[in-house]
């Protein structure tokens, strides 16, 4: 699969730029925080990012339809780098504002979730639609997301101990400008998209995923559940301040732990599991340890054991996610994707921002330890109902076989007594 030049540009890409995503996600709040001395402000540039993301992604799904899925990933590029690139020149100049910095993030998002979107679309565009590439294929690109989990935090915290939080954002926007080369210069239109038939707006989109039974579930069940990871997130730096010193190696290190685990998991999934197990089988025995190792972040533990709790969590993680991201993309038709890609990235990240409003002034109140609380709590209750439903799931699908098998034996027989006759 990795011979494929545009499939290996697309993942070269993704570790480059969201490398630097993950180092900003980072920097910039502990920027806010450091600056400002309020997690409401920074929990306030979270969520504008947050909403940007939202808001664009239904106009982001029409401009993927209108140009394509690889220009638009090279548009993004070319308007993230410079309004990343933007806050710490004027920082520098002694302009920056904090309005300014939440306008910065806005931008940023509105262009994150049409990128994202792009490149779900642009791989069955590649690859074809077969589940099993598609899957292998997503494994890939979730393994490469998870490295940049573990690699982003983990050069964020240490470029912000020795040099500053600023240059970190100059890194993030020098990625954005490498990853648009990549793009253009070495992954090629699909071929499947000059064929396809014409795309769907966001309406029929919209309308197929609530028709959907399964996906209408699991789109807000997997919101609300990303909804209370930003909240954890976001108070990581004031978790760290409050108990480790103010210590950003120690930030660094508890953000990429989770993307130690999921690079495992995904591991795990690409080499072993892809190919042997069921996609929906495997969502429905694994989801749930991604919710349970974070009950032991709700007691106040050593900085260690809370990272050996986010590599377990990250571990089943990267098993899972790679079958959920193929159910929700190969689900939907070819000629919908686009809308219905950017409606579940629309609501996404609408409902995230609700977990960043309500942790900013609990952060502050309160310290660290209810969003710790409240993250175990949401995430046991969000993924036990995602472990339901992939039950109910694989029940209807068995059953559905065991028709087609008895329809092709009755079939077989009916031939061999015409035969016999």
């Amino acid at each position: 699969m990795l011979r494929n030049r545009s499939l290996a540009a697309l993942l070269a890409a993704e570790v480059v730029s969201t490398t630097g995503s993950q180092m900003t996600w980072l920097a910039l709040p502990w920027f806010v925080l450091l600056t400002s001395g309020s997690a409401t402000r920074m929990s306030l540039v979270v969520a504008a990012e947050l909403i940007g993301v939202g808001l664009g992604a239904v106009p982001g799904g029409k401009l993927i339809a209108r140009i394509g899925a690889r220009r638009a990933m090279m548009l993004c590029d070319a308007v993230r780098g410079p309004v990343i690139l933007a806050i710490p020149v004027l920082y520098w100049a002694g302009s920056l504002t904090f309005a300014m910095i939440v306008a910065a993030a806005f931008v940023a998002g509105a262009f994150t979730g049409p990128s994202f979107n792009a490149q779900r679309i642009i791989v069955p565009e590649l690859l074809g639609e077969d589940e099993g590439v598609i899957g292998r294929a997503n494994a890939l690109f979730q393994a490469a997301t998870r490295t940049t989990m573990l690699l982003g935090p983990l050069c964020a915290g240490l470029l912000i101990t020795l040099l500053s939080a600023p240059m970190v954002l100059v890194v993030d926007a020098a990625t954005y400008a490498v990853s648009l080369a990549l793009v253009g210069l070495f992954v090629q239109r699909g071929r499947a998209a000059a064929q396809a038939e014409p795309a769907a707006g966001a309406r029929a989109g919209i309308r197929f995923l609530l028709r959907d039974r399964l996906l209408r579930v699991w789109i807000v069940v997997f919101a609300i559940g990303d909804s209370a990871w930003t909240a954890f997130f976001i108070a990581v730096p004031v978790l760290v301040v409050a108990r480790f010193g103010s210590d950003a190696r120690i930030a660094g290190w508890l953000v990429a732990s989770f993307g130690i685990g999921a690079l495992i998991g995904n591991a795990l999934a690409y080499r072993f599991l892809a190919d042997r197990v069921r996609g929906i089988s495997m969502i429905a025995a694994g989801v749930m340890g991604q919710a349970l190792p974070l009950w032991l972040l709700t007691i106040h533990l050593p900085a260690a054991a809370y990272s050996a709790a986010l590599v377990a969590s990250g571990i089943a993680n990267g098993v899972v996610n790679p079958p959920i991201h193929t159910i929700l993309t190969l689900r939907v038709p070819k000629a919908l994707r686009p809308g219905a890609l950017a409606a579940m990235t629309a609501v996404f990240t609408l409902i995230g921002p609700v977990g960043v409003f309500i942790a900013g002034p609990v952060l502050e109140a309160f310290g660290p330890q209810p969003v710790l609380v409240a993250l175990a709590v949401v995430q046991t209750l969000t993924m036990g109902t995602i472990a339901l439903t992939a039950l109910r799931e694989r029940a209807e699908l068995d059953a559905l076989e065991s028709e087609a098998v008895i329809s092709e034996t009755d079939v077989s027989e009916m031939d061999a007594s015409y035969a016999a006759r």
